[in-house]
């Protein structure tokens, strides 16, 4: 049925709505505000409804996008909610995390001659405006023909019904592949148990992004409709200490296992006086200030170090978020990265809310010492310049070290953010499971079983860090790998 609606022809995104810069440098109120209906509407309407939908293979895990979006633009909100909620078990966290630039809006038709529709701001808004209105999304006919054929004709293992009562399920970490496989294998009739090292769930979502990114009461909200639906959650539980994997399936009995760790374990420069005190790794500032809220000391009793002269060394997302963090905490900062900017990982609408909040870059920069003064503190971050190499045949241009290029960079504070490593407790408590030389699991790509039967791996675990959409685009392929695991076991 062709679209009713009138196309807003603009180039250009509607815009986010924004807290000032100088205000939100000082607080960890979220910075994007989002839109509102007629700015959700209008931002809709610039779709044009592609046939082919190039959209769509920008997406891990198939939210029906033409689709939804055409309902946003109808304002239609609780059926664009219904039909973006049966792909995406964690819309409020994807349209605030997911690097929509380079899946669904990379691939938008809109963005060859202008600014790409915005289907992350798109998703947010509808998760959004489902929260505010719960009793309108309740309201909504489950059986809507359009919705129905909509979301079958994007994914048709979401309406596939199947029996699976009575089979067990352990979900080992409650990040982002996590609980999309938790909620996929719940929707099949699956009993899930997500077992979390740490005292609260939700994983990177929960410690790793900060609250004026993604607010902690989002990923609550999302965890909630989980245990609505019957997922039962199990703090402050390490598998591979409490248990290991074969004890949840022998002693514990469950009939498949699902490996969801992450990858929390950190990376160090490997430079002189990287043990001073005031150095530290993003992992630690990020946990502390947003797991154990330090950021609202003395209320909780977690305090962290906040000096005047903050350097922060990377360049990809979990640089930038320790860099605003450690502004917030009142620190002016300098984030170093050893490339230029064209070659910064993360992504550009961090990297300009960064540089806004008054982060200075420092690029083509390398540390080499962490200068400690006589008390064992930082007192100073020695650098080399560096120069981009000419391009080698793949394209990719090296970074080599300029000669006698040494200055010093004024810090009493320096945060690590150079990328972070797998746990290799799973692996070493877990015979027959094959793992690479950097701890990684080696699974099938498509069903992502590992090498051990009736255990399923996915995210960060598997693939190394990387974005909370492919870990929960695995999280929905492990989910139909394990159904499909247990349907054989019905079988046989």
């Amino acid at each position: 049925m062709p679209c009713v609606y009138k196309v807003n022809k603009d180039n250009e995104k509607v815009v986010m709505p924004e807290l000032d810069p100088e205000t939100r440098s000082h607080n960890f109120c979220e910075v994007a505000l989002g839109y509102n209906e007629e700015q959700a509407q209008q931002e809709a309407r610039r779709c044009i409804q592609c046939p082919k939908k190039p959209c769509m293979s920008g997406c891990p895990v198939g939210v029906p996008i033409p689709q939804f979006i055409e309902q946003v633009a109808l304002g239609n909100f609780a059926q664009a909610y219904e039909l973006v909620h049966r792909a995406n078990t964690l819309p409020a966290v994807c349209g605030r995390a997911c690097p929509q630039e380079t899946q669904c809006e990379g691939k938008c038709t809109r963005g060859r001659k202008g600014q790409p529709v915005g289907i992350g701001r798109l998703e947010r808004f509808v998760a959004d405006w489902a929260t505010a209105h719960p009793d309108q999304v309740m309201c909504q006919d489950a059986q809507d023909p359009q919705a129905e054929a909509a979301t079958q004709s994007s994914d048709a293992s979401l309406t596939e019904s199947e029996d699976l009562d009575g089979y067990r399920v352990a979900v080992v970490g409650s990040g982002p592949a996590s609980l999309t496989c938790a909620g996929e294998l719940a929707q099949r009739g699956c009993d899930v148990s997500v077992f979390e090292a740490l005292h609260e769930t939700g994983g990177v979502l929960t410690y790793g992004i900060p609250e004026f990114r993604l607010p902690k009461t989002l990923v609550a909200q999302e965890i909630h409709k989980l245990e609505d639906v019957g997922v039962e959650f199990k703090t402050d539980v390490v598998v591979g200490k409490l248990y290991d994997i074969d004890e949840l399936m022998d002693e514990c009995g469950f009939d498949a296992v699902f490996v969801g760790t992450g990858a929390g374990l950190p990376s160090y420069l490997g430079i002189e006086g990287e043990g001073a005190n005031g150095v530290m790794v993003a992992n630690e500032l990020l946990t502390r200030v947003n797991l154990m809220k330090a950021y609202q000391f003395p209320r909780f009793d977690t305090p962290v170090y906040a000096g005047k002269h903050c350097v922060v060394v990377g360049g990809g997302n979990v640089a930038m978020d320790a860099a605003r963090t450690a502004r917030r905490l009142g620190a002016e900062v300098t984030l170093v990265y050893r490339r230029g900017l064209e070659q910064m990982p993360a992504r550009a609408e961090e990297i300009h809310h960064a540089v806004q909040e008054g982060i200075q870059l420092q690029l083509l920069t390398n540390p080499v010492c962490i200068l400690v003064d006589d008390d064992g503190w930082i007192d100073g971050v020695e650098c080399v310049s560096m120069q981009l190499s000419e391009p080698d045949e793949s394209g990719r241009q090296s970074v080599v070290e300029v000669p006698d290029s040494n200055f010093v960079i004024d810090a009493d504070m320096m945060v690590i953010a150079v990328g972070s490593k797998t746990n290799p407790l799973i692996a070493k408590t877990t015979p027959g499971l094959e793992v690479t030389s950097r701890n990684l699991m080696v699974v099938d790509e498509e069903t992502c079983a590992t090498s051990k039967p009736g255990v399923y791996a996915g995210g960060d675990a598997v693939s190394g860090a990387a974005t909370v959409i492919l870990a929960m685009g695995a999280g929905k392929r492990a989910a139909a790998g394990i159904a499909d695991y247990l349907k054989m076991k019905q079988a046989s």
